[in-house]
């Protein structure tokens, strides 16, 4: 098993249809220890026992600095150790950049990109004592087309920032034996996106992607269990485009 002996937090992973709680079931089958962080709480608990035991579910607000260094203190006592972090709690709006107020512009920023900032800097100092920590976070194809399928600009902008900060993470802690990187799904059916696309946009977006479908959230856990694992042991700094060839040019 790949990920055998190893412990790893995944947040945004409650929701039992989405890229989070995918990537947790896949690391559990593959020998890991997981902590599901997760807004919801009680869902948290709720997917982490679906994983069977020897796993644990922490309510997480990723946007506040105290409770991602609390969930994380959490984890710690019940594991003792934090091989891998996947930061994978976000969220999006659908609307015109000439709508978006102060209020849906902090909130879509608190969560999907200082929600990252906050959980690795809560993570890192336990893998810089322990020479060893792979981070892996989830930014989008938005961040780099510019939307136009689901999100707004906020939402690509949170999602670029995203990838800025994973590059930097990986350069500053790779002397220490941490690897960063990033993730950049397409259009992936979950429930967050559900009955929200029109069939004749679906067929728009369809079009435009080489492989002809769109995809799954087991599309996605796979290439965090990629980088997880030692199998990406040389690779830091890098993004990764899950989608199914829309950004062929």
């Amino acid at each position: 098993m790949l990920l055998a002996g190893k412990t790893a937090i995944v947040s945004g992973a409650a929701g039992p249809r989405g890229i989070g709680f995918a990537t947790a079931k896949t690391f559990a089958e593959q020998g890991a220890r997981v902590a599901i962080l997760d807004l919801d709480g009680p869902g948290a608990v709720k997917a982490a026992a679906e994983l069977g035991n020897g796993h644990v579910g922490v309510g997480c607000d990723v946007s506040k600095k105290a409770d991602c260094e609390r969930a994380v203190a959490e984890v710690l006592k019940a594991f003792g150790q934090i091989d891998i972090l996947i930061n994978n709690a976000g969220i999006t709006q659908a609307i015109k950049v000439w709508d978006i107020d102060s209020a849906s512009w902090d909130r879509i920023m608190d969560v999907n990109l200082r929600g990252v900032f906050y959980l690795s800097q809560a993570v890192i100092p336990h893998m810089r004592a322990r020479k060893s920590g792979a981070i892996a976070c989830t930014s989008s194809v938005s961040a780099q087309r510019g939307g136009g399928i689901l999100g707004g600009a906020h939402y690509s902008a949170s999602k670029a920032g995203v990838l800025g900060l994973a590059k930097a993470m990986a350069r500053e802690l790779a002397p220490d034996g941490i690897r960063v990187n990033c993730l950049t799904p397409g259009l992936i059916q979950t429930d967050i996106n559900a009955g929200k696309i029109p069939d004749e946009k679906r067929k728009e977006i369809l079009e435009g992607i080489p492989l002809g479908r769109l995809g799954v959230p087991q599309d996605v856990a796979n290439i965090f269990l990629f980088l997880a694992s030692d199998l990406s042991s040389y690779t830091t700094g890098a993004v990764i485009d899950v989608n199914g060839g829309m950004l062929i040019h």
